[in-house]
C-alpha cells in the first residue's frame, strides 16, 4: 500500500482541503481516503489572492509571498493529515499540490497556479507534484478539469450511467458512460458557483457564505436577470471548454447588473442560485445520467441542491456520501491519485475532457533534499 496526500484550493479561495489517500499495491484501482483535514486561507491572504486575480502594482512580488504563505498554510494541512491518520511523513509517497489559480487562459496557452513548491516539500519533507495542468495546456488542451478522470476511475459503474457535479468555486461536470459503452467519458465547466454566490453574500451581510442557502432562499429569482445571464457566451460553448474567475467574477456580476437598475441583493442571491442550478442541471439533463452525485463546498448550501435537483430531473440527485466518499474529499482526493500517476508515469489527463493532442503525464516533481 501506498499514501499520497491531496491539496486543493479551489476558486471560491475559502480553505485549503487536504486528504490522505491509500492506494493499494497489488490492486491498484482499491482507493481508500484515510484522513481529511481543511485550513481556512487566512482573511489577509484571502484578499491578496483575489487581487491578484485582476492587474494590479508589483504584482511579480506581491504573487511570489502569497504563494510562499499559501505553501505554509498547505504545509499546516498536511501536518493535519499525518496526525490524524497517525503516520509519518515519510510513509507518504507524494503530495499533488493544485495552488491557486488566479489566471487561467488556456486560448492563450497558458495557466498560473499559484504555489512555491519547493518551500512545502522543504517544510513537509516529502516531494511534492506540482504545476498538473501545464502538460495538457502545452499539448493543446484546456488543462482543467482534471478530476473526470479520477472521477471515472472510482465513480464508473458497470452498468448505470452517471453524472459527477462538482459545486466548487466554479461548477463542473463529469459524464461517466459504463464501462461497455463505446463513448468516452466527457467533462467540462458548467459555470460559476459558489465564486459568485460567496462573494455577493460577503458583500451584502457581511458572511462569508450563504450558510445553508437560507439567504438566497428568502429572495425571489428574476426570469429577466436570469435570462440575460444566461445569455453569457461561454454557456453555448460546446465542450472541451472550461473557465474560472478570468471570466467569472465580481466585475461580470457588477457589468450584468445594469446601471440604474435597482436590484434587492438578496433577489441577486437567489437568481444567481438559479443560475449555477440551471446551467449545471441542464448539463445532466443533456449527459442522459440516470442518476447524478454531487460533491464539493456547495452541498452545504441546501436550497442550492434543492434547486439543481429539480433541474436535474429525472436524474435522481445525491451526493457523493452515497458512493463511499465524502464529497468535502473528493476534489482534494483526485489530486492524491494525479500524484500518483506522476510518480508512476502514467497520463493524467483525458484528451475526451481537455481536448488535449494525447495522453500527458501531468506535474513537475519538486524533491525535498537530504535533513543532517
Amino acid at each position: 500500500m501506498r499514501r499520497f496526500i491531496g491539496l486543493m484550493s479551489g476558486t471560491s479561495i475559502d480553505a485549503v482541503d487536504g486528504a490522505l489517500l491509500e492506494i493499494g499495491d497489488g490492486h491498484p484501482d482499491a482507493l481508500r481516503t484515510a484522513a481529511l483535514a481543511s485550513r481556512p486561507i487566512p482573511a489577509g491572504l484571502r484578499r491578496e489572492l483575489e487581487a491578484l486575480q485582476s492587474p494590479g502594482p508589483d504584482e511579480l512580488a506581491r504573487a511570489a509571498l502569497a504563494a510562499s504563505a499559501l505553501a505554509d498554510v498547505y504545509a499546516g494541512v498536511v501536518a493535519d493529515l499525518l496526525a490524524t491518520a497517525g503516520c509519518p511523513a515519510s510513509s507518504i509517497t507524494a503530495i499533488g499540490a493544485h495552488g491557486q489559480t488566479v489566471r487561467h487562459c488556456p486560448e492563450l496557452g497558458y495557466t498560473i497556479q499559484l504555489l512555491q513548491p519547493a518551500r512545502l516539500a522543504e517544510a513537509c519533507g516529502i516531494a511534492v507534484v506540482c504545476d498538473l495542468r501545464a502538460a495538457d495546456i502545452a499539448a493543446g488542451g484546456q488543462g482543467a478539469p482534471l478530476a473526470p478522470a479520477f472521477h471515472a476511475e472510482v465513480f464508473r459503474d458497470a452498468a448505470e450511467r452517471r453524472a459527477i457535479v462538482n459545486l466548487g468555486g466554479i461548477a463542473n461536470i463529469s459524464v461517466l458512460p459504463p464501462f461497455d459503452a463505446s463513448e468516452p467519458v466527457i467533462g467540462f465547466d458548467t459555470g460559476p458557483a459558489n465564486t459568485l454566490l460567496d462573494a455577493w453574500c460577503r458583500r451584502h451581510t457581511g458572511a462569508d457564505f450563504d450558510r445553508g442557502g437560507d439567504w438566497a432562499r428568502g429572495g425571489t429569482a428574476s426570469p429577466g436577470l436570469l435570462m440575460k445571464w444566461l445569455a453569457e457566451p461561454y454557456f453555448a460553448l460546446a465542450p472541451p471548454k472550461s473557465t474560472g474567475r478570468d471570466l467569472f467574477d465580481a466585475g461580470w456580476l457588477e457589468r450584468t447588473l445594469a446601471a440604474g437598475e435597482r436590484h434587492d441583493p438578496r433577489n441577486v442571491q437567489a437568481t444567481l442560485v438559479e443560475l449555477t442550478a440551471t446551467t449545471a442541471g441542464r448539463a445532466c439533463r443533456e449527459s442522459g445520467a440516470e442518476r447524478v452525485f454531487v460533491c464539493g463546498g456547495g452541498v452545504r448550501n441546501r436550497f442550492l441542491m434543492e434547486r439543481l435537483a429539480a433541474h436535474a430531473a429525472p436524474a435522481k440527485l445525491s451526493t457523493t456520501e452515497a458512493l463511499g466518499v465524502d464529497p468535502q474529499a473528493v476534489e482534494a482526493a483526485a489530486f492524491a491519485w494525479l500524484a500518483a500517476r506522476r510518480i508512476d508515469g502514467k497520463a493524467g489527463n483525458l484528451t475526451s475532457v481537455t481536448g488535449a493532442h494525447g495522453p500527458r503525464v501531468l506535474g513537475l516533481l519538486a524533491e525535498p533534499q537530504p535533513r543532517d
